[in-house]
């Protein structure tokens, strides 16, 4: 504070920041901490008229720092290396200062930053890769004097961007269409389609030409190994079918008492794995089961096998009417998976195998990937990583119920989830996959507490899941489009979870619908009786708990084709959730 105040500001002994007080108990002006009052989280100094200079290193000292914002101020200096000791920082916001210099390379370190604005400032060189953060929805960086390429970024992530009126060339890559010019003007350097302004040509080099030789001849290398590869499998199945038909029936006999043994042995060695026989007995199909389990890219599924899911001790978690699920042990409790076991579903296996395949390849941080799964026509098995931190419902309405559970957890799980089913609905529109069964049970919290969705896409749309006002929007959704149900579906089961998490209450309670009841309490007038005690008690802002709500209000809009899609309501949580994060705490 010595350093950014500079004397220049009239600091009495309400500001704190003095060696003879503490930030979190003595409530410095500014400071934020966490619950207990042991560890600074957050420094808020807005608009304060500060014009000292800015010192990085003295701010990371803070090792859990997560927002740090100076913005419009009149700050001098620069950002330092020492940025990269930040490591828990989410948040840095030092727009509309005098700040100079070069951005460190030390930036691509803050694994965990999301928001980043240093707009209008004086920064110029080149903006360092950060497209490892693949956290970052936000990077203003307008007006300044930044020159090079555009920034390399993960755009299919990103929610805000803004470069305009720098000095960066060259041309504007592919933003998925999430962006539009405004965010790129005044660079007269930069061409491409967006800006319409064609880039020139770029002359073959000696060395491209050498590398598109090598290339070739890897591609041409690939397709004889890969005919090898085929007419050793056709070979294979020749040989295969002219063995004896008793040696095969032999076989397989014996495969089937083999696993029914397996299941049975295990389940007298455990008595965790009591109901774990159900689903290891009857998927085992005439033998075929040990070769039909599909292994994903997660590292964790490499080298599993269907066998070493039959043998592990497991553990019913529940049932529900689409399925079980089970908690599966493999290694001697070194390596923990989830299974899914689907019955009695309506897509049929070529369906659910495009659905996985084309799941696999959309990938997104806060959605929980498949490791492998398992189709017959008799069920499906889904294998998932065990999220050891349990679900958002257990969170909110466990035996804890939601009173550790403060304003800004809450509004950062909606914002994540939001910003992670945004993406999913983006990416797979035309692939019509949908969540089809989003609620609270399905938010899971890995070891870090970080949420993150499950079971995106394993359930298809019914049209009576879709709101609590069925009758209402039937004759409307007749006509509709089955993706535009199912999507419009997912909204409205992101905001029932929006409605958890401001009321504290289940989706049902003695018979009386959570949604129903808060349209009837907002109807009466009484909106600030919706919210649930603990967070006013805790001191949250009425204000953004009112807009949060007017959020969850839209999304479960009885007309589904009045109600936002998705990337309109993350937009509109992370314009919340940035006021949230801006606002300090004054005595």
């Amino acid at each position: 504070m010595d350093k950014l105040a500079a004397g220049n500001v009239g600091r009495d002994q309400s500001w704190g920041w003095n060696m003879s007080s503490d930030p979190c108990n003595d409530k410095w002006i500014g400071v934020s901490c966490d619950t207990l009052l042991k560890s600074v989280k957050k420094v808020v100094l807005d608009e304060l008229n500060l014009t000292g200079v800015i010192d990085i290193g003295f701010a990371c000292k803070a090792s859990s720092l997560s927002v740090l914002s100076l913005h419009s101020n009149n700050v001098v200096g620069s950002i330092s290396e020492e940025i990269g000791n930040c490591k828990h920082l989410t948040h840095l916001y030092v727009s509309g200062n005098q700040i100079s210099g070069h951005l460190p390379e030390s930036l691509k370190q803050l694994s965990n930053l999301k928001r980043f604005d240093i707009s209008n400032n004086n920064f110029s060189g080149e903006v360092p890769d950060i497209s490892q953060i693949s956290g970052l929805i936000t990077f203003f960086a307008q007006n300044n004097q930044l020159t090079g390429e555009v920034p390399n970024l993960d755009f299919s992530h990103l929610l805000q961007l803004n470069i305009s009126n720098n000095n960066f060339s060259g041309p504007i890559p592919d933003v998925k269409g999430r962006f539009s010019a405004d965010s790129f003007s005044g660079n007269p350097g930069l061409c491409g389609e967006l800006v319409s302004k064609p880039c020139p040509p770029t002359p073959p080099s000696k060395r491209k030409s050498n590398h598109s030789s090598i290339k070739r001849f890897f591609i041409y290398s690939g397709y004889a190994v890969l005919g090898l590869i085929v007419v050793l499998f056709v070979a294979f199945k020749l040989v295969s079918k002219m063995k004896p038909k008793d040696d095969k029936e032999a076989v397989e006999t014996n495969t089937s008492r083999r696993s029914y043994k397996t299941s049975t042995t295990t389940s007298n060695e455990s008595k965790i794995a009591e109901n774990k026989s159900e689903y290891s007995i009857s998927s085992v199909e005439s033998g075929v089961a040990l070769s039909s389990l599909v292994v994903l890219t997660s590292p964790t599924g490499q080298g599993l096998r269907f066998e070493d899911l039959l043998r592990a001790p497991a553990e019913l978690l529940g049932k529900g009417k689409h399925g079980s699920l089970y908690k599966v042990m493999l290694d001697n409790g070194v390596t923990t998976l989830a299974v899914k076991r689907i019955k009695d579903w309506s897509v049929d296996s070529e369906e659910f195998k495009r659905r996985m395949k084309r799941l696999d390849q959309t990938r997104h941080p806060s959605v929980l990937p498949s490791v492998a799964f398992y189709c017959s026509q008799q069920e499906k098995l889904l294998v998932y990583e065990y999220q050891p931190n349990g679900s958002l419902f257990r969170l909110l309405h466990g035996s804890q119920s939601g009173q550790a559970f403060g304003w800004e957890s809450r509004l950062n799980v909606a914002a994540i989830v939001g910003e992670a089913l945004a993406f999913m609905h983006e990416e797979l529109g035309e692939d019509r996959i949908a969540h089809g069964n989003l609620k609270s049970t399905n938010i899971l919290f890995n070891q870090n507490m970080d949420p993150c969705i499950s079971e995106y896409g394993l359930m298809v749309f019914q049209t009576q899941d879709l709101s609590f006002d069925f009758q209402s929007s039937k004759d409307a959704l007749d006509h509709a489009a089955p993706t535009y149900g199912s999507f419009k579906a997912d909204i409205y089961g992101f905001g029932v979870i929006l409605l958890e998490l401001l009321t504290g209450k289940p989706v049902h309670t003695n018979g009386i619908d959570l949604a129903q009841w808060v349209h009837s309490v907002v109807t009466e007038e009484w909106t600030v009786e919706v919210f649930d005690k603990a967070l006013i008690s805790q001191g949250a802002s009425e204000e953004r708990l009112l807009n949060l709500l007017q959020i969850a209000l839209k999304c479960i809009n009885p007309n589904p084709y009045e109600r936002p899609n998705m990337n309109q309501v993350a937009v509109m949580i992370s314009t919340l959730k940035g006021e949230e994060d801006r606002s300090s705490s004054h005595p």
